[in-house]
């Protein structure tokens, strides 16, 4: 079964995913017209990407009326955030390590 940040890095790699996503980070409930207006795509790609987006947790939806209205869940990113800041300690202590043998080199 693949980690949770997996499958968000396999949904935000498509950019106009990760622009739609940005954009509702951005500016908040928005609906399929109004995310189609500026996404560059037709409303069946839009309505898909966001499709794509929910199933990973990204976004939530509601109706209102004839309406659905879409919205960033930034909670989801926590899987990211967390293997981003594993990542970083790795990183950091090899440098830490590599500056470590540097500077005994010098002596």
């Amino acid at each position: 079964m693949p980690e949770a940040h997996d499958l968000l890095f396999r949904t935000l790699a498509d950019p106009t995913r990760r622009a739609l996503f940005e954009r509702l980070c951005r500016d908040g409930d928005l609906t399929v017209t109004a995310l189609t207006a500026q996404a560059g795509v037709s409303q069946p790609a839009v309505s898909k990407h966001l499709r794509v987006l929910k199933q990973a947790g990204l976004v939530r939806d509601r109706q209102a009326g004839r309406q659905t209205h879409y919205s960033a869940r930034l909670d989801a990113l926590a899987p990211l955030t967390d293997w981003t800041r594993q990542m970083t300690g790795f990183w950091q202590a090899r440098f830490d390590d590599l500056d470590d043998l540097l500077n005994r080199m010098d002596q």
